[in-house]
């Protein structure tokens, strides 16, 4: 070939590789090429090109995974030896270790010593030439947001049960937020090396208590301190765990003593599949033998459809059964461009729009995680189509804003690692991006947003106010802050006491951001007494017609408004409804939305205790105006009156937050208890028996349950446990009410 031929060739080479096209195959002959020769080889690669696009083999070859489970079940553990195992850590610290290291993942102080994850954590890995990006989020109910943002942008998840304490409250309403986003998942078994370890009974309670349509992939060859290995049921292999992490895997066959219970395990794993894919079914009915491929290209199918749950089994912390769960993540578990993910077009009346999920399509990310890093706000984003590269813009949807990339990170933890570009598929980060949790960036294309998730509502608050008069900046800055990346974080002011008033989802939730104001400010805060959120409503139709008038030189007052207010039902999706039925001109349209502000300014502190008013209709009927005097504050006051005034006569009560209470403790002190319980007001919906222990449900209300894990210990010598979570509001007894009444009166007296 001649020089000036093979330099165009090799700088034609260079140019498709930085247009990111595969790298060619090509056959360089001696002597020069004819125009022939070159036709048909650009043709050619064209062909390749159009059939098979450069991102193919990258996108199938990525998973993004969230790891979820109830408190205590292994999930920081089983995480820190994920990556223990692809090599992106060099030695296993434990959640607790003794040597003070801690979990690669729980990079706060706070979740070091208190060994619970308390914000969800963003890794990512290779393991067998895939690339495997990992959310690892927090059991505790608390932290429910941490979680729900988490399986918003994930494409599969591992739920993790505990061997010995099975589906517990938590693992169902985990179970309940993957089904609420469609996430595919696999289940993993652990502590198989636990006292009490029973797979098959968390396997039953999984089918009962979640309905997972789920089978066993794996046998345990032992249990408890005799567990040594597992034996696939897929390919029919023996494996073993040696080595001092647990590194070196033995395969063999499957011990004689086991082979004909795996036999009959193997049997129902294919029953369970084929009822959910006809293709095995087909070849299950007919008798024909059915070989590891097809049994795996089946169960792929299922779990990717969501219609059936392969169960893993091992022991994270004995180093057991971790690697052949990462094979079957990237067997079973869905790549990118297999799930659906839908935008609403802004420009066609929120039309739903199913995105490619590739890279060739326009840029569509949503910042799904804010976090106050270093170098400003951190601020995660999950590519779900397009590319963007560093330095480039993009448009934030919700805003209008145009934004330049400053920095484009991948994150390992709280470690951080530059990149240059990001595609459809990945989770990354972006530094210098004022945006909001929940909003979506676009390259000004489309104009797209991704649906919103779910933000439970807060049930507890707190007073707060710094003990120093001179730490009122940092103090601020840190609720402004905390406030920004947490939408369950809620910060008000009391207008009566003039106290700032912090609200979340319990007592740790609080706890914690106080002890981190106190950590990252230096900023020492007083604690008021934990304050329910109650609210209030009416139970009966109630008219009212007042008059607003003010004179007093000049420009007077004006405005009269008549109507009625009535309840909702209590299960109404809206918490408040305005309604104009006045026939004609009584009072100006233009008038119509200040009388609404002023109801609604009314409803944010009833008469009785001063919570706000919810499940209400406010209908408007009639009224009058002033040529001169009315204004809209004349309006606005005239509702804001005529509220006050109809309130009382609508028989007003109070509800309060019901907690859903799941208890377990042994069933000697099942007495004392159950007897607490009932003395606390709470009614026991459920209880069930679990070996030795009695699992007890009841619905309890918040403001009874302060200071219970304390009482808790105490009546079971330590051994008691329990977990709570929101449930409703439903209305108080008369005798509570006339106690918060009077309270609520004492208070503002003093």
């Amino acid at each position: 070939m001649t020089r000036p031929c093979a330099t165009r060739l090799l700088s034609s080479i260079r140019r498709a590789q930085s247009n990111r096209l595969r790298p060619l195959s090509i056959l360089v002959f001696e002597g020069a090429t004819n125009g022939v020769d070159r036709r048909a080889m650009s043709t050619a690669a064209r062909a390749k090109e159009e059939k098979d696009p450069w991102w193919r083999e990258a996108m199938d070859r990525m998973r993004n995974i969230g790891i979820s489970a109830h408190i205590d079940s292994g999930k920081t553990t089983l995480t820190e030896r994920v990556l223990f195992y692809t090599g992106r850590i060099h030695e296993i610290h434990e959640v607790r270790g003794r040597d003070g290291v801690g979990a690669k993942m729980d990079s706060m102080d706070l979740e070091r010593e208190k060994g619970i994850t308390i914000q969800s954590a963003a890794t990512y890995c290779t393991w067998n030439g895939y690339q495997v990006n990992i959310i690892d989020t927090p059991g505790h109910v608390d932290f429910t947001i941490e979680v729900e943002r988490a399986l918003r942008v994930l494409d599969g998840a591992i739920l993790v049960l505990c061997s010995v304490g099975g589906v517990q409250s938590q693992s169902i309403t985990v179970d309940r937020q993957m089904r609420r986003y469609e996430v595919p998942r696999v289940a993993f078994i652990n502590k198989l090396d636990r006292m009490g370890a029973d797979p098959w009974k968390v396997l039953n309670q999984a089918r009962h208590k979640l309905r997972h349509h789920s089978a066993a992939v794996q046998f345990p060859i032992g249990l408890e301190e005799e567990f040594q290995g597992l034996v696939d049921l897929v390919e029919l292999k023996a494996y073993y765990f040696h080595g001092s992490n647990g590194e070196k895997i033995e395969t063999a066959d499957i011990p004689q003593h086991l082979e004909a219970l795996v036999a009959e395990k193997r049997r129902e794993l294919i029953e369970v599949v084929s009822e959910v894919d006809d293709k095995l079914a087909e070849a299950f009915l007919n008798d024909e033998p059915i070989s590891p491929a097809e049994l795996k290209m089946a169960i792929r199918r299922a779990t990717i459809a969501r219609k059936f749950v392969p169960v893993f089994m091992g022991s994270a912390f004995k180093n057991k059964g971790v690697q052949p769960l990462l094979d079957g993540v990237l067997n079973y578990l869905p790549c990118p461009t297999e799930v659906e993910n839908f935008a609403l077009d802004q420009n066609k009346d929120e039309e739903k729009i199913l995105l490619s999920g590739t890279p060739s399509g326009p840029f569509v990310a949503l910042a799904f995680k804010l976090e106050e890093g270093r170098f400003g706000q951190l601020t995660y984003l999950r590519i779900y189509e397009g590319v963007i590269r560093r330095g480039d813009f993009m448009i934030n949807v919700n805003t209008g804003k145009k934004i330049k990339v400053p920095r484009l990170v991948r994150m390992h933890s709280d470690e951080m690692e530059d990149i240059q570009e990001a595609h459809a598929g990945q989770i990354v980060a972006v530094f210098g991006v004022d945006c909001a949790s929940g909003d979506t960036f676009t390259d000004g294309s489309v104009r797209y947003t991704m649906t919103s998730m779910n933000v439970p509502e807060p049930v507890m608050s707190l007073a707060v106010s710094p003990v120093s008069k001179d730490s009122g900046g940092q103090f601020s800055k840190a609720l402004n802050r905390f406030q920004k990346e947490d939408p369950t974080f809620r910060v008000g002011l009391d207008t009566e006491s003039g106290q700032t008033i912090i609200s979340g989802m319990g007592e740790l939730h609080l706890d914690i951001y106080v002890e981190r104001i106190r950590r990252e400010y230096k900023v020492d805060a007083k604690v008021g007494k934990p304050r329910v959120n109650f609210r209030e409503t009416v139970t009966q139709s109630s008219d009212f017609d007042y008059l607003h008038k003010k004179q007093s030189g000049g420009q007077g007052q004006y405005g009269r408004v008549c109507g009625y207010i009535e309840p909702l039902p209590m299960d109404s999706p809206v918490k408040f409804e305005f309604e104009n039925n006045i026939i004609g001109q009584a009072i100006p349209s233009n008038f119509i939305p200040a009388i609404e502000k002023g109801f609604r300014e009314a409803c944010n502190s009833g008469s009785l205790i001063g919570h706000p008013v919810e499940f209400i209709r406010i209908v408007l009927t009639d009224g009058a105006s002033h040529a001169v005097d009315s204004s809209e504050l004349a309006f606005k006051l005239a509702a804001i009156y005529a509220f006050r005034k109809c309130y009382s006569t609508a028989r007003p009560i109070i509800l309060e937050p019901v907690m859903k209470v799941e208890l377990k403790f042994p069933t000697e002190f099942q007495g004392t208890v159950t007897g607490d319980i009932n003395k606390r007001k709470g009614l026991i919906i459920g209880n069930d028996q679990d070996g030795d222990d009695t699992v007890v449900v009841a619905n309890v209300p918040l403001n009874n349950m302060f200071g219970y894990s304390t009482s808790l210990r105490s009546m079971t010598q330590g051994k008691g446990e329990f977990t709570m979570e929101y449930l409703e509001h439903s209305p108080v007894s008369q005798e509570v009410q006339t106690q918060l009444v009077n309270q609520h009166n004492v208070d503002k007296s003093s």
